[in-house]
């Protein structure tokens, strides 16, 4: 059923019911209603393709995530999708891998599939192989990188003071009298690289030396990568009193580690992660976490993004505060 097969029933003008379907003025209530009611007895869906073809918009929003299966990364994206499917808009969620030179193709594609705007989730879009692409293939498109920036006129970013965060964190290990610190990478990112920083940072200010600083990278960011690295550590420096983790996952991995090395957290090792996922909540103990809002982070991002599709002010440098979510392992 089309809009010229109702029209004719209806014996009006295909104008008059696009008028009805877009709920415009300057038709009788009688012709209104009549149009109306066969849009509703024949299930009458508008073709958004067509629509988009006639009014130069497709209403699609590209959102790109470096691996879809980053429990925190997908929640992130599915707060922003529900957003924007708010407001008419369907989003297309792609996983581009680590690599530069797949993030550059997937924001080729993107072009290709003539994106109103993008969502770069994670601080690894933060990059200037990344940078040249947006310039290249999506220099008139609203852009909003999740827990990074560029410095690009489309491009805006909301950032997580991580860095700092983790900085309380050592604070908190130290106040508990746990003055040998470790800090654990899952992999290398721009975000992760503030995290390790910020460790570095509230070791030295709290009267440590360089030489103190104990920074470790694990092979994998898993269950099994924080396990590894944990029995690796404890071997290593049988003394460390407490171990802070880039990610919760690969934390709950060193908590296992922890127990089969009969190592009591807390009492002996205290264990903290970052993301404040549902990881930290399931297990035993339970993990403290520093919580990066990345929902609230997500919802922000979102209404930025909103804000650039109608036409508003972009490159915007926004910061949220994380805050300890202590629990157990603590």
């Amino acid at each position: 059923m089309t809009i010229y097969d109702i029209a004719r029933e209806a014996g009006v003008a295909a104008s008059t019911v696009s008028r009805v379907i877009n709920n415009k003025p300057g038709i009788k209530a009688e012709t209104r209603k009549k149009v109306q009611d066969l849009l509703d007895k024949y299930n009458y869906t508008p073709d958004v393709a067509a629509r988009g073809l006639v009014m130069q918009s497709t209403k699609m929003v590209g959102i790109l995530i470096v691996d879809v299966r980053v429990a925190h990364h997908i929640n992130s994206a599915f707060v922003i999708e529900q957003e924007l499917t708010k407001r008419g808009y369907c989003s297309i969620i792609m996983s581009t891998g680590p690599e530069g030179e797949n993030k550059t193709e997937y924001i080729r594609i993107l072009e290709q599939r003539r994106v109103e705007g993008v969502i770069l989730m994670g601080s690894m879009f933060a990059t200037d192989q990344v940078k040249e692409a947006i310039q290249r293939h999506l220099a008139k498109v609203p852009v909003v990188i999740v827990n990074g920036y560029l410095d690009l006129p489309n491009v805006s970013g909301v950032l997580i003071d991580e860095d700092a965060g983790v900085g309380k964190c050592v604070d908190l290990l130290m106040g508990k009298g746990k003055e040998k610190l470790a800090f654990v990478l899952d992999q290398p990112s721009p975000a992760n690289s503030r995290k390790q920083q910020g460790f570095c940072d509230a070791v030295l200010r709290h009267g440590k030396t360089k030489e103190d600083l104990l920074l470790y990278e694990a092979e994998e960011s898993s269950l099994q990568g924080g396990y590894d690295t944990t029995v690796r550590i404890l071997r290593e420096h049988p003394d460390v009193q407490g171990i802070i983790y880039s990610i919760d996952l690969v934390a709950v991995g060193g908590i296992r580690a922890a127990h089969d090395l009969g190592v009591n957290v807390p009492e002996q090792l205290g264990i903290i992660g970052v993301d404040s996922s549902i990881y930290g909540e399931i297990c035993m103990p339970k993990l403290t976490t520093l919580n990066n809002k990345l929902e609230e982070v997500s919802e922000i991002a979102a209404a930025i993004l909103r804000e650039g599709l109608e036409g508003k002010v972009q490159n915007k440098k926004l910061m949220m505060f994380s805050e300890i979510i202590e629990r157990e392992s603590s």
